[in-house]
């Protein structure tokens, strides 16, 4: 008897598949999918939000000072003449950082091996590709879900059935975070 579902696909394709979907699951909370992949996405969702839960408070706050360029009412760097050339006029300013312990960032490594990064792009055609911006979706992992799955043993998905896909007759199903 087989461990896993193949799905009928080779495995670097089923797992391209599932990392998919998995990423898709965290990013918008809920999927369509057929049930076969639901099982399977389940499987590999489930286990990094443990995970996520369990290293949720698991860093401390640091304090450190940046260099940071000085902007004028454009938005564009100020720069000055030192020596004959121009240069960049930079500010300290102090940050507040969140500095994982080693237990972790080992958590945090595992969970970017199986997830995709995502770029948003806008809506609107104007700018598309300047106004890109990357989602970080292993922070969401311990801020959001961590701190709301904290107390939760396990079972963090559901699937609820929708019907027979009218293709290939396949059952569909909603596979969602509780």
């Amino acid at each position: 008897m087989a461990e896993y579902r193949k799905l009928g696909k080779k495995t670097k394709l089923r797992k391209a598949i599932l990392r998919n979907q998995a990423t898709q699951l965290i990013l918008k909370g809920r999927i369509i999918t057929t049930e076969a992949r639901a099982k399977e996405v389940q499987k590999v969702v489930e286990p990094l939000i443990t995970l996520a839960a369990k290293e949720k408070d698991n860093f401390e706050t640091v304090t450190v000072k940046a260099k940071v360029a000085k902007r004028d009412a454009d938005g564009k760097r100020v720069k000055e003449v030192v020596d004959g050339k121009k240069v960049t006029v930079f500010d300290e300013v102090e940050k507040t950082v969140k500095k994982d312990s080693p237990s972790r960032l080992h958590a945090r490594r595992q969970i970017m091996r199986v997830l995709y990064p995502v770029v948003e792009v806008p809506a609107k055609a104007a700018c598309r590709k300047a106004n890109t911006k990357e989602v970080d979706l292993v922070a969401k992992m311990f801020d959001d879900y961590g701190a709301k799955y904290a107390d939760r043993k396990g079972g963090y998905t559901r699937i609820v059935k929708i019907g027979q896909r009218k293709g290939d007759g396949a059952l569909m199903v909603v596979l969602e975070l509780v």
